[in-house]
């Protein structure tokens, strides 16, 4: 019986907290090509900042907390967290600039707080999710979530 219950808590959470990735079989994009897809998709925004699912995407950038990323020659700095069960992204349009000190003081952060921080950031963001876009890469749709609507062309 208590294995039963157990096997009946896990199908639950799972369905809670994961219920994109019921029943997914095929291959997932990298993260990477989510934020590159999006940043496209939006016309190359001066500024964007979404959450996007851990078991929608392969998460390619694991370790990277802040850092420069180049779209069809546009430099985004992006601010990156893992906040479970989502990865968060704020990007903002800028030249680019040497991020590896912040980086390492970021994940050093990450670190000393255990995560901890990160797992509420992730509970905060489910509550507030007010919008989500379905974003077109190389291996299918994927949902990003937003807390507002975002307006298209707005600048900042």
């Amino acid at each position: 019986m208590k294995e039963l219950l157990r096997t009946i808590h896990s199908v639950i959470l799972k369905i809670a907290l994961f219920p994109s990735s019921l029943g997914r079989t095929g291959p997932r994009p990298a993260a990477s090509e989510v934020l590159t897809c999006h940043l496209l998709q939006r016309k190359l925004p001066p500024w964007t900042s979404f959450c996007v699912r851990y078991s929608s995407v392969h998460n390619d950038q694991f370790g990277l907390s802040n850092f420069n990323w180049t779209v069809q020659g546009s430099n985004y700095q992006i601010l990156r967290t893992g906040c479970f069960p989502f990865v968060k992204y704020h990007c903002t349009k800028a030249p680019p600039q040497n991020l590896d000190f912040e980086d390492r003081f970021f994940t050093m952060l990450k670190v000393i707080n255990l995560g901890i921080p990160c797992l509420a950031y992730g509970f905060g963001c489910w509550l507030v999710v007010g919008a989500a876009e379905t974003v077109q890469t190389s291996v299918g749709p994927v949902t990003v979530y937003f807390a507002y609507k975002e307006e298209e062309g707005a600048q900042y």
